[in-house]
């Protein structure tokens, strides 16, 4: 007698790792502008050693406020140090703030966010920290980090972290929400499947389109953020060579050479710039929605 075989339950496309296609990056001309763009500053950042023509923080009293020249292409700061060079190393620092409070932010708020969304139990405790933690304005948040603890990079990296851990966890605990009613995973469970492979298998990956949007968008504030910390004063020490810091400096001289305050705007903005179209292009390629209404 033929024993009847029931059909296997349809299951979501996301149901093993995931593997984002990144054609978006070039999907529009404005869009591929912007992957140039971020690419370059980039580089520049990790190539400053053999890029910068002069030390940035060498002091030359002798050579301060000099004009633009074939020895400083950007001139000299109120110190005498060369501003090319400045700006140069600026972006490392910059960056690396930014990249690193993202990635940060997304590995504590997604574990936040798995255990919160998936037992119950545990959700009302987790999410009620989170609510506290938002409640705080951030950047006077990251201010306070700061002043206790005082200004370095890895301080200033985790209070411009710590605001945005809140945000990860109430999104992913929302898809996890989502996904844990599925069949597929309700299956899973009722087979006795061990729970790493139920958050890897079948949770994590439905929540990895979200993070890579929520992360751009993240990384563009970080990095917006530090210049902020910079310029007010309770960021990275002044001597550091930061975008936000040679700002700050030269603000007090920008009526007599605004040159100070331009070329480190620029960069700053179309880092920020790049990353947000960056952020918006992933968006409307990961969200099936969006492509719901393309469709139509």
């Amino acid at each position: 007698m033929a024993i009847e075989t029931l059909p296997e339950p349809s299951m979501p496309i996301a149901t093993g790792p995931l593997r984002p296609r990144f054609g978006f990056l070039t999907s529009t001309p404005i869009i591929a502008v912007a992957t140039v763009c971020l690419l370059l500053v980039v580089a520049m950042s990790i190539l400053a050693p053999w890029l910068a023509p002069h030390d940035p923080t060498l002091l030359a009293p002798a050579q301060r406020l000099k004009p633009a020249s074939e020895q400083f292409p950007l001139g000299t700061d109120a110190f005498g140090r060369d501003v090319l060079s400045r700006i140069i190393y600026g972006g490392r620092i910059s960056l690396l703030i930014g990249f690193g409070a993202t990635v940060v932010s997304i590995a504590f708020g997604l574990l936040i966010g798995l255990f919160s969304g998936f037992f119950r139990w545990l959700d009302a405790v987790l999410m009620r920290i989170m609510d506290g933690v938002m409640a705080i304005p951030a950047i006077l948040l990251a201010i306070a980090v700061v002043s206790l603890s005082g200004a370095s990079v890895s301080t200033v990296m985790i209070a411009i972290t710590i605001p945005e851990i809140p945000r990860v966890a109430r999104l992913v605990r929302s898809v996890v929400l989502s996904a844990r009613e599925e069949p597929y995973v309700e299956a899973a469970i009722s087979l006795g499947s061990a729970l790493p492979k139920i958050m890897w298998r079948h949770l994590l990956p439905n929540t990895i389109a979200p993070l890579i949007v929520q992360g751009t968008n993240f990384c563009a504030a970080a990095i917006l953020t530090e210049a902020i910390l910079s310029f007010l004063g309770a960021g990275i020490s002044p001597e550091t060579p930061t975008w936000g810091n040679i700002m700050a400096e030269g603000r007090q001289y920008f009526q007599i050479k605004p040159s100070l305050i331009f070329w480190p705007g620029l960069l700053l903005s179309i880092a920020i710039l790049s990353v947000n179209l960056i952020g918006d292009a992933a968006r409307d390629a990961l969200d099936p929605r969006m492509k719901q209404r393309e469709g139509k």
